[in-house]
């Protein structure tokens, strides 16, 4: 049985291009082949990365040309992959519960983490390509937890205590200094996530916004400038398909104001790993009507 998600009837991938001076994005791919996710932006500017039907694939930023990416015996991925600093490799979650490391371009991978009982699920590498950051849980009925491991087989890792509520989304600052996440340990209320960040040698964590909506995966663009995050409707429970949610950019010097906002359907697949362009000025998100885009 298959593990990756599928397209409902009638229902469409939508890659976006959005980005802090954008007032309406840009369509760069549609699709009813595949249901797409999670784009990562490649240090050349030239591809995004996405995942769909449990595999790795290109898409050329000009052509919108897509392309599978060839790996050996690697097992179905899921939406939480992130590449490299140096943008030569990528690192990937699996439906296996195990996080592996590839080439750009295909080819063997390498299994990272071990075969502990637990599920791993990737977002975030330090600036200098050390670690990483990933959600580790034995099972969904409990909150997951913040671990840095090393970003090579066999390393130590350690658990970062964010409090009692799930944690998700750990990813660092471009300047190494903070992991940033989304939380439900500031609220009573369950699973209203909201964003915060914590010193990544450890700490108290800090709230960034409060807001009425469930706040989820808070990635800041390379130069620190910016950050773009989704929202769910109130009271949504986890991060859910097929919900009208909004993409939000913020200036990281006041994360309470939106600088766009892009009213969308999706959620689950939308925007879960860093989707930023190299430069700055776009990210890529994607959207899943269930009807054609007219004009």
């Amino acid at each position: 049985m298959n593990s990756y998600r599928e397209l409902r009837s009638g229902q469409r991938s939508q890659v976006w291009i959005g980005g802090p001076t954008m007032r309406t994005p840009t369509l760069l791919l549609e699709t009813d082949d595949i249901l797409l996710e999670a784009p990562n932006w490649s240090l050349d500017g030239r591809f995004l990365y996405v995942n769909g039907h449990g595999v790795l694939w290109t898409i050329d930023v000009d052509t919108a040309d897509l392309r599978e990416v060839p790996f050996d015996r690697l097992p179905e991925i899921n939406n939480d992959h992130v590449l490299s600093p140096d943008g030569r490799s990528i690192y990937m979650s699996a439906a296996d519960g195990q996080i592996y490391k590839g080439a750009l371009n295909g080819g063997p991978v390498e299994r990272l983490t071990a075969d502990d009982g637990v599920w791993h699920f990737l977002h975030g590498v330090s600036p200098d390509g050390g670690e990483l950051a990933w959600v580790e849980m034995s099972d969904f009925s409990e909150p997951g937890r913040l671990v840095i491991g090393s970003s090579s087989p066999g390393g130590n890792s350690r658990t970062i205590d964010t409090g009692p509520g799930h944690l998700d989304g750990p990813e660092w600052s471009p300047d190494g200094t903070w992991i940033y996440f989304n939380t439900e340990s500031f609220t009573t209320d369950p699973g209203h996530a909201q964003l915060a960040r914590i010193n990544a040698q450890g700490g108290l964590p800090e709230l960034l916004v409060k807001s009425g909506s469930v706040d989820w995966f808070p990635h800041l663009s390379p130069d620190g400038r910016f950050a773009a995050y989704v929202s769910f409707p109130p009271g949504t429970r986890g991060h859910p398909a097929d919900l009208d949610v909004r993409v939000n950019v913020v200036s990281t010097e006041d994360w309470p104001t939106s600088i766009e906002n892009y009213a969308l359907f999706g959620g689950q697949g939308t925007m879960n790993v860093n989707s930023w362009s190299p430069g700055s000025d776009r990210f890529a998100f994607v959207a899943y009507p269930l009807h054609r885009v007219q004009g």
